[in-house]
């Protein structure tokens, strides 16, 4: 699974709405900063991050986190990512409730 391809599709679906004028992410530390420049309010902005990351991980076993950073005028950034969530891949014999033998 290539994240490239899932952000790039994010981004896609993101900047083709009319209300937000442009979306980019940048790297600073390692860490994906996603700069939104749009008229919209923060509660809604958060929401089309939402629907439009949900959309781009449809199918694949990713989770995305999204948090609020700062905002200037019409530019919102927050940080946010894609990843693989942490589950265990074998049984280790100390009958956890979330055992990798009951899914």
């Amino acid at each position: 699974m290539d994240l490239e391809t899932i952000w790039h599709q994010f981004l896609t679906h993101l900047q083709a709405q009319e209300h937000i004028l442009d979306a980019k992410v940048q790297k600073r530390a390692g860490i994906p900063f996603l700069y939104v420049e749009s008229k919209l309010s923060r509660e809604e902005l958060e929401y089309h991050i939402r629907k439009w990351s949900a959309r781009a991980m449809r199918g694949k076993m990713l989770h995305s986190e999204t948090i609020f950073f700062r905002a200037s005028d019409d530019l919102s950034v927050y940080r946010h990512r894609f990843y693989v969530p942490q589950e265990k891949m074998f049984c280790c014999g100390n009958l956890c409730p979330d055992c990798v033998r009951f899914k």
